[in-house]
């Protein structure tokens, strides 16, 4: 699915989209500045997941595109993050791709992020965040969780913490263990 392993730039600026849980990560190096809310692409139109860099940025770009463009790499279309003149769509899964921003919020961050910037999106696999199946609600009494860092590979967590790289792939229901991120929940066996 994907081929790159997810790696934070040490020094320099990264947005990470959840489409699961639909907020916007603004990092800098290994710090968290800023989250917010969005809105993703509907079913039928999802917002594709990957790597990505801002190829793009127009002020006013008028309609439902709101205050702000930020065009993305991403190779299916013509995607971005943008304002949006429909704030009531925020939260939802609404879009034709897009991520959609309150206007004063990517108004905030628009001045931050230049061309090039790395743009990560990814999916979890249930809105909670946990990996962990719903048909085995004692799954946390018998586990611990890690909560992924910046720089922080699942081979590095696997060595770290003693386990087979397999058990956290299993455990986890982790498709590509190349694609984890800050801040996601990784169960750890006891």
């Amino acid at each position: 699915m994907f081929k790159n392993k997810v790696n934070f730039p040490l020094g320099g600026t990264c947005l990470l989209i959840n489409t699961t849980r639909r907020v916007l990560y603004h990092y800098q190096g290994k710090n968290l500045m800023q989250s917010y809310p969005i809105a993703v692409g509907k079913p039928d139109t999802p917002t594709p997941p990957g790597q990505f860099q801002v190829i793009n940025k127009i002020i006013n770009p008028g309609g439902i595109l709101g205050s702000r463009w930020m065009g993305l790499n991403i190779p299916q279309g013509n995607y971005g993050i943008h304002g949006t003149n429909n704030p009531a769509s925020i939260g939802k899964a609404v879009s034709n791709g897009c991520i959609r921003m309150h206007n004063h919020h990517i108004e905030a961050l628009f001045p931050q992020i230049e061309i090039g910037t790395l743009v990560i999106i990814i999916k979890e696999n249930s809105k909670s965040g946990s990996p962990v199946p719903d048909h085995n609600p004692n799954s946390f009494s018998e586990k611990q969780i890690y909560i992924v860092q910046p720089q922080d590979t699942l081979w590095k967590i696997a060595r770290r913490f003693g386990f087979p790289l397999q058990t956290l792939i299993t455990l986890n229901q982790i498709e590509n263990p190349d694609l984890i991120y800050p801040g996601q929940k990784i169960i750890l066996p006891k």
